[in-house]
């Protein structure tokens, strides 16, 4: 599956570092809105931890 950033959050992900935004499409997700976004970015956070 690869992953998926819906238009209506794609303005939101562009603003994230070149960094953040490879963790985020290498999780093969489905982000649909900016709830699904919140939620991948706090997993990348407890991963870091």
């Amino acid at each position: 599956m690869a992953s998926y950033i819906s238009p209506e959050i794609r303005e939101k992900f562009e603003t994230l570092s070149i960094d953040l935004k490879n963790r985020i499409l290498e999780k093969d997700e489905r982000l649909e809105n900016l709830h699904d976004l919140i939620r991948v970015l706090e997993d990348i956070v407890r991963e870091d931890e």
